[in-house]
């Protein structure tokens, strides 16, 4: 297996559990790793049999337009959504990290991460 990651992706969204983090909105930050056995597209300089970066970014992006108030419920979804719509990927592994959190004190970020495997 081998494995593609998009690091560092740069979102202003609206999730939070309190109103004004979803009425004002936060920085967040997202990495996602996946693996998949993508040896014939190195061979062939093949896209369709290899893991389309852009799609994973379209992925994340319409998900993280959606608010939620529990970072949990947006990381589950995205490694939902790459297992079901690319079929090639046989895991997945999501960290998204809300910047400066509002909490009683200095922290740079909040972070959740998820992995999923192919059933």
């Amino acid at each position: 297996m081998q494995k593609v990651a998009l690091n560092g992706l740069q979102f202003k969204a609206y999730h939070g559990y309190y109103d004004e983090e979803r009425e004002k909105g936060n920085h967040f930050e997202v990495d996602i790793e996946v693996t998949a056995d993508f040896e014939n597209a190195a061979k062939d300089d093949d896209l369709e049999q290899a893991v389309n970066y852009e799609q994973l970014y379209t992925i994340i992006k319409e998900e993280m337009q959606i608010a939620a108030s529990l970072l949990e419920n947006v990381v589950m979804r995205i490694a939902n959504r790459v297992l079901q719509e690319m079929p090639l990927v046989q895991s997945v592994l999501v960290s998204l990290a809300k910047l400066n959190p509002p909490i009683q004190g200095a922290c740079r970020e909040a972070r959740v991460t998820i992995e999923k495997k192919r059933d």
